[in-house]
């Protein structure tokens, strides 16, 4: 059953169609889902450098876009399109990214952005330590090597980039490079033990997500990844930003409060908390 306000597009006639993965690693199933809006004109480029021979399925989920994106995911044979009828924000795309690529027995999701920021060469790099056992969550870290700055980087996100960083790493124990990045790689099991329902619905969702993977004692492993920032990348504007770092201040004071056990969070309830939806 569709959940009640999606639309869900399964391309079956497309000249293009996606191929089937022919490598499998560890035997296990890789899928790299997209959360779309606005990426009619970097769709294409970016589509086509995922390697097709270890990944098995493709989702792109449109946030209501005001462009053909949609189409174009079609166009390029990508097997699951969802179409949100209303705008649910990123975080609520996410989570129809990652319902989806559970329902359809994902065991590693690989979360790339469509504006083609982020390259999809580095997939293998994100994908096989996660098949192998090492971490259940990778991140593709901007900060580490000299990416950030070199691919176009504003200097005020970068500042804050680095100081919303160490405010986290201090106040949540951890020793990430960043928190910030959209490439993200994940293990069946991160998605369906974690209450991703009751993360906000909007671009803090990603920081609220790697603070429950902290809570819950997983470890997190980084990669360099270079980015690239150009006119058709999407990239929020200051007011955006300012207030995703206010977010992310809340939800670090957050996590500690509740290890301290001076409050009780239903994001950090990892028993209680509502999972996604449809997820055994």
């Amino acid at each position: 059953m569709t959940k009640p306000g999606l639309s869900v597009v399964v391309n079956m006639f497309s000249f293009a169609p996606q191929k089937k993965a022919k490598i499998l690693i560890h035997g296990k199933k890789i899928v790299v889902v997209m959360p779309a809006y606005n990426a009619e004109k970097t769709l294409e480029i970016t589509y086509k450098e995922i390697p097709l021979d270890i990944v098995d399925e493709v989702i792109l989920v449109d946030d209501k876009s005001r462009d053909n994106t949609a189409e174009k995911a079609r166009e390029l044979g990508i097997n699951h399109v969802i179409v949100h009828p209303q705008n649910r924000g990123y975080g609520g795309n996410q989570k129809t990214c990652y319902t989806e690529a559970i329902k359809i027995g994902a065991d590693i999701v690989v979360m790339l952005h469509p504006d083609y920021q982020y390259t999809p060469k580095l997939l293998e790099a994100m994908v096989y330590p996660i098949a192998n056992g090492l971490f259940p969550v990778m991140l593709g870290s901007r900060i580490l090597g000299k990416g950030a700055l070199k691919g176009g980087m504003p200097m005020y996100k970068y500042i804050a980039n680095r100081f919303l960083t160490w405010f986290q790493n201090i106040w949540m124990g951890q020793k990430l490079a960043e928190y910030h990045t959209g490439y993200r790689a994940f293990s069946r099991e991160i998605l369906t033990s974690l209450p991703l329902e009751e993360n906000s619905d909007d671009f803090v969702f990603d920081n609220q997500m790697l603070a429950q993977i902290a809570y819950g004692g997983f470890t997190i492993g980084e990669v360099t990844c270079p980015t690239k920032y150009f006119d058709d990348a999407s990239s929020i504007n200051f007011r955006r930003s300012a207030k995703y770092g206010m977010g992310v201040l809340g939800t670090s004071l957050l996590f500690r409060f509740n290890k301290w056990g001076l409050t009780k969070s239903r994001i950090f309830d990892l028993e209680k908390g509502k999972r996604l939806e449809r997820i055994e």
